[in-house]
């Protein structure tokens, strides 16, 4: 699963969100996946700020962040990275340093890659990496190997950090974030952490919507009983259907850089995560969809593949 189409704005919609080490071994790559209907036009909002959030120590606030701003100008895009700390990482925009300014953003198959200080940038359009067979989700479970997604391209947001950028604490607690204006105020467009929580748990519209729009230190209050109430919708008994739901909110990631990487501990991209919500909602009947990871996954940064040429104009 993934977090794709369930904000309102598909510029400002996160699809998904990757943690993991990075190929050299000294550092840590956040890939930031947003807009599942991406063009040859600008595929982001210039009046947003796309972020990550980081939690050192538990409390469901950032005490660090990364935000990344757009701004474009006739037919190019720039971006912007900034790091913030304390306080401050709880804001949104342009708060604290920044660490990668005016980046060259990629529209078409090049790779722009921007590079300061151990910190490493790039932003584009690019191939999809998530993978699963859709239709099969939706027909009962009967799964026939198909992975429509392998054909589509999301918008990439790729930033790899310094050892020493991140919060020595383990583990960290890692969430994206879309901000954009909207009736008079900077909002929360979209949220996520963990893969597909949203589109799993919340099969409600409204509820769905209201997802989007709320933070790790919310969502146990506001969806913890809904969580638990879905899992015995299923058959889960109680005390196990308890235990699931609090597995799933907060919605972050959880990831110690010095344990071997790979989902629940960060994210891969090769991590099979529709095999794990397919195994949930079955009830372990049923533990794969029949699909593995892209061929087109690159080895090295920005490790997103390269963009089908289906985009459109």
């Amino acid at each position: 699963m993934s977090d794709h189409f369930d904000a309102s704005d598909p510029r400002t919609d996160i699809c998904d969100l990757y943690l993991f080490p990075a190929d050299h071994g000294d550092g840590s790559v956040l890939v930031l996946d947003v807009n599942p209907e991406p063009s040859r036009e600008v595929n982001i909002d210039p009046a947003a700020s796309y972020e990550i959030k980081v939690d050192a120590d538990g409390d469901k606030l950032a005490d660090l962040a990364f935000h990344v701003l757009f701004e474009a100008d006739g037919g190019e895009t720039r971006a912007s990275v900034y790091r913030s700390a304390g306080a401050a990482a709880q804001g949104t925009g342009r708060v604290g340093d920044p660490v990668i300014v005016n980046a060259r953003v990629s529209l078409d198959r090049d790779v722009a890659i921007a590079e300061a200080s151990g910190y490493r940038f790039f932003a584009g359009v690019r191939s999809e990496p998530h993978f699963k067979d859709p239709k099969g989700l939706h027909n009962g479970f009967q799964f026939t190997g198909e992975d429509p997604l392998a054909k589509r391209n999301v918008f990439g947001i790729v930033l790899e950090v310094p050892r020493d950028a991140l919060p020595t604490t383990r583990p960290i607690r890692v969430w994206a974030r879309t901000m954009a204006p909207e009736g008079g105020d900077v909002v929360q467009m979209d949220q996520a952490g963990r893969p597909g929580v949203n589109n799993t748990f919340n099969t409600d519209e409204a509820d769905n919507a209201a997802f989007c729009r709320t933070g790790p230190a919310e969502q146990e209050a506001a969806f913890g009983d809904k969580f638990v109430a879905f899992l015995r919708s299923l058959g889960y008994l109680d005390a196990e259907a308890a235990r699931l739901g609090r597995d799933f909110l907060p919605d972050w990631l959880v990831y110690d850089p010095s344990e071997p990487a790979g989902y629940p501990n960060g994210r891969l991209l090769t991590d099979d995560t529709a095999d794990l919500i397919v195994a949930l909602l079955t009830r372990g009947r049923i533990t794969s969809d029949g699909v593995g990871p892209h061929t087109d996954l690159l080895d090295e940064f920005p490790y997103l593949g390269p963009p089908h040429e289906s985009l459109g104009s």
